[in-house]
């Protein structure tokens, strides 16, 4: 038997919902780590991609991280004021901005190292659950993968 239109707007029939649901639950965890070093979430990303490659451009930080600008630009904004990262506009190119670690920056990675590990314990998935998982979400982020239609 097919659904319903009422079944459609089940909240048990989402697949939205507990997605939504359980990323605020893993976030949650880190909320506590993050708090005593003032930085949120979405900055810890930041940092995490810059880590990775540094220096980035906004635009590259836009694709890896999946905001858009306006998000992202006001946070660049707040971690330079706090002297985690140096914004430069592109010597090749005065519309590009370049996105820099400073020294408290680069710093900030030894002072979070152990949150990953830390996090990974109150998740209850098995290694091979947790991989499953990993692989279907970025298959749903993959390009083509979701459409507007």
């Amino acid at each position: 038997m097919g659904q319903t239109d009422n079944d459609s707007l089940k909240l048990s029939n989402q697949l939205c919902f507990p997605l939504y649901a359980a990323a605020r639950k893993v976030i949650s965890l880190y909320t506590p780590h993050f708090k005593e070093l003032g930085i949120t979430y979405t900055q810890y990303l930041v940092f995490m991609a810059l880590w990775e490659n540094n220096p980035m451009t906004v635009r590259e930080l836009c694709r890896i991280l999946y905001l858009d600008s306006g998000t992202l630009t006001p946070l660049l904004k707040k971690l330079e004021r706090e002297g985690y990262l140096i914004k430069s506009r592109d010597p090749d190119d005065e519309r590009v901005v370049v996105v820099s670690l400073t020294d408290k920056g680069t710093d900030l990675r030894e002072k979070v190292s152990h949150i990953p590990r830390s996090v990974s314990k109150c998740v209850p998935l098995s290694q091979d659950e947790a991989a499953a998982l990993y692989m279907l979400l970025y298959k749903l982020l993959s390009e083509g993968e979701i459409s507007d239609s």
